[in-house]
C-alpha cells in the first residue's frame, strides 16, 4: 500500500490490519455469489460517485446476508465499512482515490483483477439503475468517460457486450486499471455538474418499484485484496 504523509486534512482510510480485519470477516462468511472487499469497495465507490444518495439500509444488504454472532462484531464490522465508506468520498475530493483490487493467480504468476472490483461497481449502479440508465442512453459523454470501466467489466464477463468482443491484452488490461481514479473523479465531477432532475428521479421511482431481480445470480470471485 502506498506510504501517506501525516496531514490533518489527509483522508483517513482503513490501515492494513484493518483492511485484513474486514477482508477476513467477508471471507469467513463469504457463499456464491457474496462480494469480498474489492467487491465492496467497487459497491461503495459506484454509490459515491452517483447521481443520489444511496443510505447504508439499501447496500448493506449487497455486503452482509446473516446475523452478527455478538454485538461487538457487529459494531466493529459496521464501524469498519462506514470507514471505508466515508474515505472513498474523501479520497475523491484530494484526488487520492485507490480502488481495491484483486489478486489472482496467473501462470506468469500474481496478477491484478478488476472482477471483483467491477462486479461490486455494477451492483452500486443496479441500485440506481434507471437513473444512471437514462442518463447514459442520453448522453453519450458519460459512457464514454465510463469506457475503461465497462471494459474492464465486459472482458471479466460481468458486463455482456452488444457486438463481439476481443480480450483486453495485458497492457490494454493495465492501462484500464491506471485510469480508474481518473475516471471515477471524473463520474464524480460529471453529476455534480449534471446532477439528476426531479423529473428523472421521480419517473426512475416509479420504474423501479416494477423492476424484477436479475434471473442470473452473479458469480463468486476469489483472489487477495490489493490497494
Amino acid at each position: 500500500m502506498t506510504t501517506r504523509e501525516t496531514n490533518a486534512d489527509w483522508p483517513s482510510s482503513l490501515d492494513d490490519s484493518e483492511l485484513d480485519e474486514l477482508d477476513n470477516y467477508l471471507r469467513t462468511h463469504a457463499q456464491d455469489g457474496h462480494l469480498l472487499l474489492d467487491g465492496v469497495h467497487g459497491l461503495l465507490s459506484a454509490i459515491a460517485v452517483g447521481p443520489v444518495q444511496v443510505l447504508p439500509e439499501e447496500w448493506l444488504p449487497e455486503v452482509l446476508h446473516e446475523p452478527f454472532s455478538d454485538e461487538d462484531e457487529g459494531n466493529r464490522v459496521l464501524a469498519l465499512l462506514a470507514k471505508l465508506n466515508d474515505s472513498i468520498s474523501a479520497e475523491l475530493d484530494v484526488d487520492a482515490y485507490e480502488p481495491i483490487l484483486g489478486e489472482v493467480e496467473t501462470e506468469g504468476g500474481p496478477a491484478l483483477s478488476a472482477a471483483g472490483w467491477c462486479e461490486g461497481f455494477s451492483r452500486g449502479i443496479d441500485l440506481r439503475a434507471g437513473l444512471w440508465e437514462k442518463r447514459l442512453a442520453d448522453d453519450p459523454s458519460l459512457m464514454e468517460t465510463l469506457g475503461p470501466v465497462m471494459a474492464l467489466a465486459v472482458d471479466e464477463g460481468i458486463l455482456s457486450a452488444e457486438a463481439e468482443f476481443e480480450k483486453l491484452s495485458d497492457e490494454e488490461y493495465d492501462d484500464c486499471l491506471a485510469q480508474l481514479p481518473a475516471v471515477l473523479a471524473a463520474v464524480n465531477h460529471y453529476w455534480s455538474q449534471h446532477p439528476a432532475t426531479e423529473a428523472e428521479i421521480d419517473a426512475t421511482s416509479l420504474a423501479s418499484q416494477s423492476k424484477q431481480e436479475p434471473a442470473t445470480p452473479p458469480r463468486q470471485r476469489s483472489g487477495h485484496w490489493v490497494h
